[in-house]
């Protein structure tokens, strides 16, 4: 009973500390003004005028408003003084917003003749952002405590990762962006496992499990690409694209399938862990069979996952291509032909990852398994 009381006790201090830090970060981006190089503005009072209704040659119809903007400014040398700003913002929102009392506004100042006036180019940002940072890191560290701790250094290491490779891309003028990237997908299963895992022998199976299986699934892809001559790749599709498509769609195809593989084999495999942990005595035919059982339950919900998770990325890009008079053949063409191409991949790297986690763990699992 004490030892509950101590427990709980530290719990709720675990909590006040968490909420305390939170306010106190949500207070500081809310008064930062000051350490950013560019002019902002914070809106005090807002003036709404007119609403008026535009239709394009598709018969689209949207409505623009206009509104004043009066605000102060809250760093540079210009700091506190008045200004005017209008805004225009559509219903729509497509490519403009609404502003509201107490908005902070990234401005462009202009001088003329001594007098001081300003243009919209942006809202300030960081508030809301540190706000989901601290709630995702405050929540893994309450519920799930130093398993929550190491997920989020495997996150902020992978980010840091990921940064050195983009940076080593571009100074290398996307020629080895396949080798680079490449070279990244295993890093970034090794550090993330290590970390989640620990030096184990369910970190090793894992690790072999998530590196086979994208291997074999990119070895498809490869082989279908080159039978049907790619044929139906709408490279020209990958937007503001500077360097090679094909590799780069190669180097995203790799490190999305690494990711939903990397999911399902800790899964399978922390599964089987455990059930060689209830039952010792259970033989390496047995775990292959409960691997292909536990797979074919997971299966199937993570190929979904990867289905939601591109419709969502193309749904807003493909009603904008149909609103405007586009096929849909066109749109696909444009907008979800190689987000398809990307899930089909990652649907194959899912499917060969079960036989080949069952195997390997029905090989390399230790006869005892501690508790």
């Amino acid at each position: 009973m004490q030892s509950f009381k101590q427990t709980s006790k530290v719990t709720w201090w675990a909590w006040l500390a968490v909420l305390l830090v939170g306010g106190l970060l949500l207070w500081g981006t809310a008064h930062d003004a000051v350490l950013y190089h560019d002019p902002i503005m914070q809106v005090t009072a807002v003036r709404q005028h007119q609403t008026t209704k535009e239709t394009d040659d598709f018969q689209n119809v949207d409505y623009q408003t206009q509104q004043t903007l009066t605000g102060h400014l809250l760093n540079t040398k210009n700091r506190g003084h008045q200004l005017k700003v209008t805004n225009s913002y559509s219903a729509s929102g497509a490519m403009d917003q609404r502003y509201h009392v107490g908005s902070q506004l990234f401005v462009v100042l202009h001088h003329h003749g001594g007098q001081l006036s300003a243009t919209v180019k942006d809202r300030k940002r960081d508030t809301p952002l540190v706000f989901m940072l601290w709630l995702v890191v405050g929540l893994l560290l309450l519920l799930m405590q130093f398993s929550g701790l190491m997920a989020f250094l495997s996150v902020a290491a992978n980010g840091v990762l990921f940064l050195l490779a983009i940076l080593l891309n571009g100074s290398t003028q996307g020629a080895q962006v396949l080798w680079i990237f490449g070279s990244l997908a295993v890093v970034f299963a090794a550090v993330t496992l290590w970390l989640v895992l620990g030096r184990t022998r369910q970190m090793v199976i894992t690790l072999a499990t998530t590196l086979g299986g994208t291997l074999c699934a990119i070895l498809v892809a490869l082989v279908v690409f080159h039978v049907t001559h790619e044929k139906g790749m709408f490279y020209e599709s990958m937007q503001y694209v500077t360097q090679l498509p094909r590799p780069l769609f190669l180097a995203e195809t790799l490190l999305g399938s690494l990711g939903a593989v990397m999911d399902e084999s800790t899964d399978i495999i922390s599964s089987l862990f455990a059930l060689k942990r209830e039952r010792p005595e259970i033989t390496p035919r047995q775990i292959f069979k409960s691997g292909r059982q536990i797979g074919s339950t997971i299966m199937g919900p993570l190929i979904n996952v990867l289905f939601f998770i591109f419709v969502a990325d193309t749904f807003p890009m493909a009603l904008l291509y149909l609103k405007n008079g586009n096929s849909w053949g066109y749109t696909f063409s444009m907008n979800m032909s190689m987000g398809v191409v990307q899930s089909l991949i990652s649907g194959i790297g899912i499917v060969l990852a079960v036989p080949l986690a069952s195997y390997l763990a029905s090989r390399w699992l230790p006869k005892e398994v501690a508790a």
